[in-house]
């Protein structure tokens, strides 16, 4: 099988909204609405990028600062070799949001392996985190959790490569555009089609690599600060999925049960932690089926947050 996790690939789009920001001599695409504080960060899970955010984004702007963007290597960010450290990504968010002069501490929303980089972020600079939304993110302890066959080892090898992901297109780019639906019509088509590309279809690939190695680098570091968190818990089935020889049957109910007392754990280590169920949706349209949730969980935790 191809190696497609080390080496970069050219950006050939354009973002339909947002601009760049120059970051350790790259360009990082970020794209800010709203006004006022704590601000809040969204960081994307593997293959999929800041503008995915953008109809949250827009609900939060109406009560405070809202951020999304593409990590380096990722989206319409510029090329860079994948995957990264934690340190590496969190270092460049935290680079990222002083250039703009977003004003911290921030309330972090973290997506899928989106939570490793968040709570990395949240190791190497506590006093800039104010609160976080879990949004069915990845956790350090995943593999204390799940399954053996849904541990994180097992996870990296269940991705596509690329020419399953080329075979997957059209499926793909059905998908995107079912999902975008409801964004402006100058977003839908150019998001659609970015994400099919092979430029980016290459980088969700390369950051679902190496996911043990991010955990250990988190195992190292301090627990999450003492912040407002709410876990939004997503134990829906995946749409089509089906149990196989090397995933029983059990696996997906083993998961849902996991993520249930994974992200419980989470909470319950903080003074002021909240788990939600969300059992009508799946990991990867939360965002888009249930921007109620995702809204009410952000404007729950400013409000408990201590700027």
């Amino acid at each position: 099988m191809t190696d497609n996790s080390t080496f970069p690939v050219p950006v050939r789009f354009g973002p339909p909204v947002g601009g760049f920001q120059e970051v350790g001599g790259r360009r990082i695409f970020v794209h800010r609405s709203g006004g006022g504080g704590p601000a809040v960060v969204f960081l994307p899970g593997a293959g999929a990028v800041g503008l995915d955010y953008f109809g949250v984004q827009q609900e939060v702007a109406q009560f405070t600062t809202a951020v999304v963007y593409d990590r380096g290597g990722t989206g319409y960010s510029d090329p860079l070799r994948l995957p990264r450290t934690a340190a590496a990504v969190a270092t460049e968010l935290r680079e990222l949001l002083r250039a703009q002069g977003v004003a911290g501490p921030y309330v972090l929303v973290p997506h899928s392996l989106g939570g490793f980089y968040a709570h990395r972020f949240a190791q190497l600079y506590p006093q800039d985190v104010v609160g976080l939304v879990w949004l069915d993110a990845f956790h350090r302890d995943w593999d204390d959790f799940m399954p053996p066959s849904a541990g994180l080892a097992a996870v990296e090898r269940m991705g596509p490569d690329l020419e399953q992901s080329e075979r997957m297109r059209p499926a793909l780019r059905e998908m995107f555009a079912e999902l975008l639906a409801d964004y402006p019509e100058h977003l839908q088509e150019p998001l659609t089609e970015a994400h099919v590309s092979d430029a980016w279809m290459r980088a969700g690939i390369a950051e679902r690599t190496r996911l043990t190695e991010l955990a250990r680098e988190l195992r190292a570091g301090p627990d999450l600060p003492d912040v407002p968190v709410v876990a939004l818990s997503v134990v829906g089935a995946e749409p089509g999925r089906q149990a196989s020889a090397t995933e029983p049957e059990r696996t997906p109910r083993e998961m849902n049960d996991g993520r249930r007392r994974m992200d419980a754990a989470l909470v319950s280590a903080v003074s002021y932690g909240e788990q939600r169920i969300i059992s009508d949706t799946s990991h990867h349209r939360l965002c888009f089926d249930r921007p109620d949730a995702v809204v009410d969980a952000i404007r729950d935790v400013l409000g408990r947050a201590r700027p």
